[in-house]
């Protein structure tokens, strides 16, 4: 669609919901990323962009929800523009009884959590900022649960079909107790192009992790996090007669926060979640290929510079360590946020 046509449509939307008296919403939200990688030869690069995600929507009546429409544009820096992506926002929202429900393309803030790395890499992050299909949710005194069907790709002559389906779920067996267990689960589809060469089969990812864990503010930290889990990797080229590939492994998590100070260790052992990788890469495994080494440790080292209701300037550290590789990424983040329903980071 033309961006001017789908902007004409957006304020269009806007002007009647105006014209019949409801209520409007809107929010803007600004981030720049600034993301240096070294020490690993396949991934050193540098990354700077910027985003600008304004919103605007109408409220229905009768608590019937909402529906709200943008756009994200991503803007490399010092590169004109050139290189430049505007991805469309365009959904409807309602929550209700403990029940929150999306349909359509919207961001990915919604999710009661951010999805793992193994999952979903921080490159991919960067270019895929909206869920393109929906999410229900339902949120408890003693946890949540959510499904999310993303629709990544739709099938033509030269790009193949894919979407993912993942269910995520956190439940504390006591109300109010520091110990609750969950899991992460997704299902990843790749199918073929239209019009496929023969040689082209349909691939199948299952990645599951239950896991354990404890939070806790009894301690001069402003809190500490533990998860220990498991991770299950099935994976398979139905044109392969090698068949389903399985592999597995051991996850511990593990975060803390002091003043304007965090730090997040992730250590996985085990084998390679990703042994279809170097065939098909990012379509088929979105998470970061570090997770093809069977031992891997990524150390998160950030401070907020600036940390308001507004405004979150971060500046961090990243280490990577596998058998063969030793990366530090250096990063500096902003995000600012605005809205017409309060304006909180």
């Amino acid at each position: 669609m033309n961006i001017r046509y789908f902007l004409f449509l957006l304020a269009a939307a806007v002007g009647m919901g105006a014209a019949s008296a409801q209520e409007l919403t809107w929010s803007v939200d600004f981030s720049s990323t600034f993301d240096n990688r070294e020490g690993d030869s396949a991934n050193d690069q540098t990354i700077f962009f910027t985003r600008l995600a304004p919103e605007v929507g109408v409220v229905l009546p009768d608590g019937a929800g909402r529906i709200s429409g943008g756009v994200v544009w991503n803007q490399p820096v010092n590169n004109d523009w050139d290189d430049y992506q505007v991805i469309p926002t365009l959904y409807y929202r309602v929550e209700r009884d403990g029940w929150r429900f999306n349909f359509g393309m919207f961001s990915r803030r919604y999710l009661m959590e951010e999805a793992p790395k193994f999952l979903w890499s921080d490159s991919i992050d960067y270019r895929q900022p909206n869920v393109r299909g929906l999410l229900m949710q339902h949120v408890g005194e003693r946890g949540w649960a959510e499904l999310m069907l993303d629709w990544r790709q739709i099938q033509t002559n030269t790009k193949r079909e894919a979407f993912n389906v993942v269910v995520n779920s956190l439940w504390h067996p006591v109300a109010s107790s520091p110990i609750y267990v969950g899991e992460r689960l997704q299902y990843n589809h790749l199918a073929k192009q239209r019009h496929a060469p023969a040689e082209q089969g349909v691939n199948d990812d299952f990645m599951a992790n239950p896991f354990v864990g404890v939070t806790t503010t009894a301690l001069p930290l402003d809190s500490l996090g533990v998860r220990i889990g498991g991770v299950l990797s099935l994976q398979r080229c139905r044109s392969d007669q090698r068949g389903w590939r399985t592999r597995g492994g051991a996850l511990v998590e593990a975060n803390a926060h002091w003043r304007f100070l965090s730090l997040n260790e992730t250590l996985y052992i085990g084998g390679n979640l990703m042994p279809l990788y170097p065939e098909f890469g990012a379509q088929l495994n979105m998470g970061s290929p570090y997770y093809q080494a069977t031992t891997y440790s990524r150390t998160d080292v950030r401070a907020h510079i600036i940390r308001n209701r507004y405004v979150d300037l971060t500046a961090g550290l990243n280490l990577h360590i596998t058998p063969d590789v030793c990366a530090l990424w250096q990063q500096i983040t902003l995000r600012v946020y605005i809205g017409s329903r309060g304006s909180s980071i």
